[in-house]
């Protein structure tokens, strides 16, 4: 998928390549919810897809909300990529302190971190008050980055409204410390001994800067602070605090409902000051308490673990770049090495697949076209080659002038998805292109696309530039109260950048525009991306 992301340079691609060889043995590890791939070996894949589906079942039941099963595409896809150096390479930058990332979206949300090792030990305690003996199988630094990650995407998916960052971030920690016993019980909400140093050690930070992220931002600086520890910190206390038994999720509900964080904690935590003295005493405790859930509840699925075709793994590095995403020269200058590849396994669909969406984030839509059909006589199951060839073909329709040739160019574009579709009724892509093989080419919509597009955001709530679609979709039948509905937790993510600044854009323009007036958000966009690109051509600023 073409995303634009400064990516790595030549010379930097060709040392990646040399950190995973063509040789080297890839598995794929499945679950009901989890594709792992990695050269780590099956058996580790296999304990550690055990392991994030009883985290899964450990979080529904902390939560209390149910996700049910996703479509097979529409699962979290973790790729471990090497070393840490490797995936710092990955994310693009070599030096950032990040020890895993993860890319929510409709096309399918994906995790990269480096690779894991899984092994079982007899230590006990953790400076928990759950006491009872158990074997713990401690937790590696990729295995916490994925729970942590993952602690996102659970939260994501299972409410439409976006968390204040202390209280994401705060959760996802408290999530990310939990500990799998060899007696099949989970233990949340552990001591995060990984954040004690930050908590003791670096830059303080406010509750107020903490529900205020407007003026935690004014005041950070350059400087390293306790940001996650103290966001941690808070949530394990107002979780675990009989005498604020309930705040928590008044807050949150407050927050969902509209009410400025700060302005909630003050009238559902009290007194801040109060607060904050109570919180350093917390986090001075020798112990804290933590929440065990047995064994006999947590239910999983069958792991299933199996090699990847030798054209496949020597793809991989291929595959995971272009899973990242890439800027069209990065593209390019990947591209070489994904032609050299599926030269020597010419007859390895999946090698092919990849080839054809290395093709088309270069920007070559015949080529792109031509390597999915030679994936899809060898194997028309293979499903992102039917993604590829209907993204190319759809850019293509995209450029054709005459409206009769127009029209059925969308129409021959639609053949891939609907093949696509028949694989699997609730992949997102022929959902969101069937509304769009209408609106692309100014035909009337029916309402099917429209249900289908819908649709798509329910599958992938996470991915705001969807929920965005389905906003100007509703916007423009007249829905402008839906539209500000949908909009509203896109606006109020602290994460979102230019989605969110382009959502709350979107809110002004609508409160400002009488009902009577025929709207037109797609040009807030566009007015916006052209104000970006003016700011960036002039070295402004174009927050």
């Amino acid at each position: 998928m073409r995303h634009q992301l400064r990516l790595l340079k030549t010379v930097i691609l060709a040392l990646l390549f040399a950190a995973h060889p063509a040789w080297a043995a890839w598995h794929k590890a499945e679950t009901d919810r989890f594709i792992i791939y990695s050269d780590s070996s099956p058996d580790d894949l296999r304990v550690f897809g055990e392991t994030l589906e009883r985290f899964h079942v450990a979080m529904e039941f902390e939560t209390g909300r149910r996700l049910p099963a996703p479509s097979p595409s529409n699962r979290l896809t973790i790729y471990m990529v090497g070393s840490l150096d490797d995936l710092r390479q990955v994310y693009g930058n070599p030096n950032a302190a990040v020890g895993g990332f993860y890319i929510p979206r409709a096309i399918g949300s994906v995790t990269f971190v480096p690779n894991v090792t899984t092994r079982t030990s007899g230590r006990t305690g953790f400076g928990s008050r759950v006491r009872k003996k158990s074997s713990r199988r401690p937790l590696t630094l990729t295995t916490k980055t994925v729970l942590h990650e993952y602690a996102h995407h659970f939260l994501i998916s299972s409410s439409r409204n976006a968390m204040p960052r202390w209280l994401s971030e705060g959760s996802a920690e408290y999530f990310s410390s939990a500990s799998f016993n060899e007696d099949g019980s989970v233990d949340i909400g552990l001591p995060n001994n990984a954040r004690a140093w930050e908590i003791s050690q670096a830059a303080p930070v406010s509750v107020r800067e903490l529900l205020d992220y407007e003026l935690y931002r004014k005041n950070r600086g350059g400087r390293y602070d306790a940001f996650y520890g103290r966001s941690w910190l808070l949530y394990h206390y107002l979780r675990f605090n009989p005498d604020r038994k309930g705040q928590l999720p008044q807050y949150w509900q407050a927050v969902a409902g509209g009410t400025n964080s700060l302005e909630a904690a003050k009238a559902i935590f009290g007194d801040l000051d109060t607060l904050e003295k109570e919180l350093a005493k917390y986090g001075r405790a020798r112990s804290l308490a933590a929440m065990r859930l047995p064994g006999g509840a947590i239910t999983i699925g069958d792991v299933s673990t199996a090699r990847l075709s030798n054209g496949h793994a020597a793809m991989m590095d291929v595959v995971i770049r272009s899973k990242r995403g890439v800027s069209r020269k990065a593209a390019r200058d990947l591209l070489p090495s994904a032609q050299d590849i599926a030269k020597r396994y010419p007859d390895d669909a999946h090698a092919l697949a990849a080839l054809a969406e290395a093709e088309y984030d270069a920007g070559h839509d015949d080529a792109a076209i031509a390597a999915a059909d030679r994936a899809l006589a060898i194997d028309a199951t293979v499903k992102n080659a039917l993604v590829q060839k209907g993204f190319a073909l759809f850019r293509k329709a995209k450029g054709v002038k005459d409206p009769t040739e127009r029209s059925a160019a969308y129409v021959a574009a639609m053949r891939p998805f609907e093949a696509l579709n028949a694989l699997e009724v609730d992949h997102t892509q022929p959902l969101i292109f069937y509304y769009r093989s209408f609106a692309e080419r100014g035909a009337s919509v029916p309402d099917d696309a429209k249900l289908a597009l819908e649709r798509a955001t329910q599958l992938a709530p996470f991915d705001q530039e969807l929920a965005i679609e389905v906003a100007v979709m509703r916007a423009r039948d007249g829905d402008q109260d839906i539209a500000e509905y949908l909009l509203a937790p896109v606006a109020a993510d602290p994460h979102g950048g230019r989605e969110a600044r382009i959502a709350q854009a979107m809110i002004t323009y609508l409160e400002r525009t009488p009902d009577e007036k025929r709207v037109d958000l797609g040009a807030v966009t566009r007015a916006y991306d052209e104000a970006e690109a003016k700011a960036r051509a002039t070295g402004a600023d174009g927050g």
